[in-house]
């Protein structure tokens, strides 16, 4: 059995902190400031973990190598199964020629880029947020913001970026029941603190959008809308999250906001509309300056020319546009189906009983500083009811509707397998590199450095919930890691279980676009696998600048607005 210690390196909490949070700075360091391709630099820091867990903390050499199997295990299913159905999905619409109608189909609701990052990003974003999760939102919208014309680059971003507000109550609400099951605190409590504090991130999160996409004049020209949609998206989780259920805060919250953004574009048009130049087959597609303003070239994408991945265009046809709305949204409104059939009550109960297994994973015997067995040794593995196999159900659906051959199908699988190989590698090794760091007690001794700060603690705890889903890219994932220790420093401080617990929810969304893992989704869906660096660049100071906002939300309802958290 291997005992976790907190302070192994020369007894130093402190010092102990410091080395631990090597492999993650490290991993940051060498994509944003060395610019090294995200598989290397994850492979490095996957290298740099295992190394401090054996020699630093302890950790016997087999039980590392099993926690680096167990954490790539978990990047393949469901993290890998997920991006990889959801983008064969993507690459069928695209050999069939439905892409390019869909692209028509979302310029017909509005030309302007502007509006079309709110509506596809923000909105459907969120959508999909709620029922699966995990990459599907960013990989899926980020091909939709291609198809409507918005370069690779910057639909990435804007995809990162966009998936920050949903994420504390997505997966039906999986995020914040979890923080519950950890903190045995009321959830209806945590929900309603949850609630009362990612408004505020919906509120602004539309308006960096539309700055991300067209800069200040994007600002200028469209804040109307960008206002709305924020405050809509915001009232409708505070309302649900408060007042009726947390499993269906964010579809409630995505469908109002897109109801309401549809009907408000029908009468009022931002000036001056952002459209895209006229395809340029020499584009890369790339976009460099990310500067805004009136964007050229088509774009590569996963199935592009160039796209960043090597891969060639697939042969597509061109469909009879006549009649075609149908086939142009068929995958994602067979997504949609799917995934809310699967949360009717009788259907998710037995996709719960049949579809998911638990098991102990060999070779790992670990207790943590307290003595209690460490919940990651036992893993569980949902089959049926995964998110992954949920959209390979919906791309056999996909393929009945367009007609595909299944050797058309196998081949549009294998392609998407090839283009992925290096965001495969990237996935598994962070993964790899979160589950050493947790298992060893790497992540453990950062986080308890922080929480043992005293008055300071309520600046820090938000910090704690942005590193927790930094290294784990789910922020379910940060709940289970640091949940308990937000409530246990929260109790030793004299501030609110209620409010720092929620808080680690909260804040952890804004670290959930520069994960490295979700890096390499949004890279991955838009043909630039090996740039991960480049996009992490354009978010790191979004990042960082949300999370200072929030700090401030959170020391300010530790205080002065000490009403806000419920009793």
């Amino acid at each position: 059995m291997f005992p976790q210690t907190l302070d192994p390196i020369g007894g130093s909490l402190a010092l102990s902190a410091l080395l631990a949070a090597t492999p993650l700075v490290l991993l940051f360091v060498l994509l944003g400031i060395f610019r090294f391709k995200a598989y290397r630099a994850s492979l490095i820091g996957l290298a740099a973990s295992v190394l401090l867990a054996v020699v630093g903390w302890g950790m016997p050499v087999g039980q590392a190598l099993s926690a680096t199997a167990e954490g790539a295990f978990y990047g393949a299913f469901p993290i890998l199964w997920i991006l990889v159905n959801a983008l064969w999905i993507y690459r069928l619409s695209v050999v069939t020629g439905w892409f390019d109608v869909l692209g028509d189909k979302i310029r017909a609701i509005s030309d302007d880029q502007r509006v079309l990052a709110i509506l596809i990003a923000f909105c459907f974003g969120a959508l999909l947020e709620s029922l699966a999760g995990f990459g599907a939102p960013v990989a899926i919208s980020a091909a939709m913001l291609m198809a409507a014309g918005m370069k690779p680059l910057k639909a990435a971003t804007v995809s990162l970026l966009a998936n920050t507000a949903p994420v504390a109550f997505g997966a039906m609400g999986t995020p914040v029941i979890t923080l519950a099951g950890v903190t045995d605190i009321d959830l209806h409590l945590l929900s309603q603190m949850t609630g009362r504090q990612t408004p505020f991130i919906a509120l602004v999160v539309p308006l960096i959008l539309v700055f991300m996409v067209d800069g200040r004049r994007g600002v200028r020209q469209t804040w109307p809308v960008a206002l709305v949609a924020g405050a809509t998206f915001g009232l409708a989780q505070f309302v649900t999250a408060n007042y009726l259920t947390v499993e269906i805060t964010d579809i409630i919250a995505a469908i109002a906001t897109v109801v309401v953004v549809l009907a408000m574009v029908r009468i009022w048009k931002p000036a001056n509309p952002l459209t895209p130049a006229p395809a340029d087959s020499a584009s890369d597609g790339i976009d460099t300056d990310g500067a805004g303003g009136t964007e050229g070239g088509t774009p590569a994408g996963p199935a592009g020319p160039t796209g960043g991945s090597g891969v060639a265009a697939p042969e597509k046809t061109t469909p009879a546009r006549t009649g075609s709305t149908w086939n142009a949204v068929a995958p994602y409104a067979i997504i949609i189906a799917i995934f809310s059939l699967s949360q009717i009550p009788a259907v998710k109960a037995w996709l719960t009983e049949y579809g998911s297994v638990s098991f102990g994973w060999p070779g790992l015997d670990i207790v943590n500083a307290s003595g209690d067995e460490v919940a990651a040794t036992t893993f569980k593995l949902d089959h049926l009811k995964a998110t992954g196999t949920l959209l390979l159900l919906s791309g056999l659906i996909t393929m009945a509707a367009y007609r595909i051959s299944p050797a058309k199908a196998v081949k549009a699988y294998k392609d998407t397998l090839v283009q992925l190989k290096f965001t495969i590698v990237t996935v598994l090794a962070v993964l790899a590199l979160a589950f050493v760091m947790n298992l060893s007690g790497q992540t453990a001794s950062l986080g308890f450095a922080l929480a043992s700060t005293g008055g300071l603690f309520v600046l820090l705890s938000p910090v704690i919930g942005w590193i927790g889903v930094a290294i784990t890219g789910s922020d379910t994932s940060s709940n289970s890691l640091f949940g308990l220790l937000q409530v246990t420093a929260a109790n030793q401080t004299g501030l609110s279980p209620v409010l720092m617990a929620a808080t680690n929810s909260s804040a952890g969304v804004m670290g959930k676009m520069l994960s490295p893992q979700n890096l390499a989704v949004a890279a991955a869906a838009v043909g630039m696998a090996g740039q991960e660096g480049e996009i992490f660049r354009r978010l790191i100071w979004w990042s960082l600048g949300l999370l200072a906002l929030f700090t401030l939300l959170v020391v300010l309802q530790a205080s002065v607005l000490s009403w806000m958290v419920p009793a």
